[in-house]
């Protein structure tokens, strides 16, 4: 156990752990040959042709498929499980519905607030090492779309982990 958890103040875990159990809808699906890196509790978009792949600028709030999962993918990068990825042509598990753990990246998330996703970064007007896919808890207009059916069920831990729900089942 990591010596950060131990004392008076517990972390919301690590991006992409799911956070209550009895709720959770998965599912795995194939990542998309062009995709970039999936990173552990991202948004996941879904193609036409049933594939995943890392948010971009263009996909819309329909497109949304769900959250990447952590999960343990094999002995050979075991030291790096806690903030994986899922690469290109790699089967992606993701959450459809329930409740996961996913970096805040932006505002402060609060219990039934709005999530959103970056998809664009603006010089001057987005936070320093704003990202296209990050998550979010403020609208910052223009540069992020509303994700529909998703709330955030918690503030931030000193990592600007939360954890947020799923509440209808993304994609199919």
């Amino acid at each position: 156990m990591p010596g950060t958890t131990i004392g008076i103040n517990m972390n919301y875990g690590y991006p992409g752990q799911a956070s209550r159990h009895g709720d959770e809808v998965s599912r795995t699906r194939a990542v998309a040959a062009d995709s970039a890196d999936i990173k552990f509790g991202a948004p996941v978009a879904m193609g036409d042709d049933g594939t995943v792949h890392a948010w971009t600028a263009t996909d819309k709030a329909e497109a949304f498929a769900g959250i990447a999962m952590r999960k343990v993918k094999s002995a050979v990068i075991w030291p790096y499980q806690d903030w994986g990825v899922y690469r290109a042509s790699e089967p992606c598990d993701m959450l459809q519905r329930g409740g996961v753990s996913a970096l805040c990246a932006w505002g402060t998330p609060k219990v039934n607030g709005t999530v959103y996703v970056r998809t664009k970064v603006v010089s001057g007007t987005s936070p320093a090492g704003a990202a296209i896919g990050d998550l979010g808890a403020d609208n910052e207009a223009g540069n992020c779309i509303e994700l529909t059916g998703v709330k955030w069920s918690s503030d931030a831990d000193a990592r600007n982990v939360a954890e947020l729900t799923i509440l209808t089942r993304q994609g199919v």
